[in-house]
């Protein structure tokens, strides 16, 4: 005979843990000028208790239960109480850099986070990383090793993939003046020395201007995506081998001046980025096709899925929900597409799509790495 009270406990732990994993890590989110939102099972919810102030990059980091641990703007850490860290000061990324931060908890070690930060626009600091011991400060955490340096110059480029082996991490970097990406190990014995060097793509480099603009993984691992930012500025596609670190296989997308946002559908067939006009001004949403074939066919299936009624948006991020969000400068609103996987208009952009309860947005959201959290399937894909 089945036993009901087995079935309903059954049911409840079932029904825990797919809370726990809508939640985790991506949780809270803290960008802007004081602006946040928390993720919860099948709904957003807005904060405005965040310190940050930030005119792009920001980064932040819960735990696998979705409570807030820590946040930063790249310059100083805030942790759970919205409180500066001990020796929360200091650290050598910049408010104005497009990825300013990344945090990731180093492998094997349940009580220590790394944050990696890079310059702006190719200036002497460079890519660093500093540390932070979640046991100090009754649990509050503390920043107890700052800013060791890995590369410079290096653009506004920052992003982290997670090892095929599912414990080590990839921390990519672009060096400046260069055509070459740098994939960093990140595992229990700490951040390698010598990164994997992949001499491919487009070069990055003249105007230190031309340092903007995000890098951005696909939710498998397997592609990368990078915007490069100028009046003549383009996307670029790339595949990513998640055991060597090696980056191969560019395709340039041409044409899109101030190309800034880049970001996969939550199924990994659409590319989308934001790009702004030269002087911004055309603020508009654009959609890839990455099913469509050839480099070309790629190219050609670009559609403008979505404009901005700001002079220009920025940060474009998957969230928790399976939705995507888009930074709008100085405003209250975000841009949201609500079924990402479909192709073209139908993926639903609303420009006053998420409201901020009167904090303002930048040009920034918290920059996350691939593979620290599952995130929800929104939408259809295209056949």
């Amino acid at each position: 005979m089945i036993n009901l009270k087995h079935i309903i406990v059954a049911l409840s732990l079932s029904l825990s843990g797919f809370s726990a994993a809508a939640q985790g890590e991506t949780t809270n989110w803290y960008f802007g000028k004081n602006a946040g939102i928390a993720f919860k099972p099948d709904t957003a919810i807005v904060q405005t208790n965040g310190r940050l102030i930030t005119e792009e990059g920001s980064a932040s980091i819960s735990d696998k239960d979705g409570n807030l641990l820590f946040y930063t703007n790249g310059i100083t850490v805030w942790n759970r109480n919205h409180r500066v860290m001990p020796n929360g000061n200091g650290l050598m990324g910049m408010k104005s850099s497009t990825q300013s931060a990344l945090i990731l908890p180093k492998p094997g070690n349940d009580s220590i986070y790394y944050i990696f930060t890079t310059d702006i626009q190719a200036q002497s600091n460079g890519m660093r990383y500093s540390i932070i011991n979640m046991k100090k400060d009754g649990g509050n955490g503390d920043l107890v090793y700052k800013n060791s340096f890995m590369i410079a110059p290096a653009t506004e480029k920052l992003t982290a993939v997670k090892h095929s082996n599912n414990r080590d991490w990839w921390v990519i970097g672009h060096r400046w003046n260069s055509n070459a990406y740098m994939a960093y190990l990140v595992s229990a014995e700490g951040v390698s020395v010598q990164p994997v060097v992949s001499n491919v793509g487009t070069v990055h480099g003249g105007n230190n201007r031309k340092a903007i603009g995000y890098l951005t993984p696909s939710p498998d691992g397997t592609r990368l995506a990078s915007a490069l930012w100028d009046d003549e500025s383009n996307f670029e596609v790339l595949s990513f081998n998640k055991s060597t670190g090696v980056i191969s296989g560019p395709i340039l997308l041409k044409g899109f001046e101030e190309a800034y946002g880049v970001v996969f559908s939550p199924d990994g067939t659409k590319l989308y980025g934001t790009a702004n006009g030269i002087g911004g001004g055309k603020a508009q949403v654009i959609q890839f096709d990455l099913k469509a074939g050839s480099a070309a066919a790629i190219s050609k299936s670009a559609v403008v899925v979505g404009t901005s009624a700001s002079p220009r948006i920025g940060a474009i991020q998957l969230a928790p929900d399976g939705k995507i969000y888009i930074a709008r400068k100085d405003s209250n609103y975000l841009g949201v597409i609500s079924k990402p996987n479909a192709a073209g208009t139908a993926c639903t952009y609303t420009d006053n799509g998420f409201h901020l309860a009167g904090k303002k947005s930048d040009m920034g959201l918290p920059n996350f790495p691939q593979g620290i959290t599952k995130t929800k399937q929104s939408g259809q894909a295209s056949k």
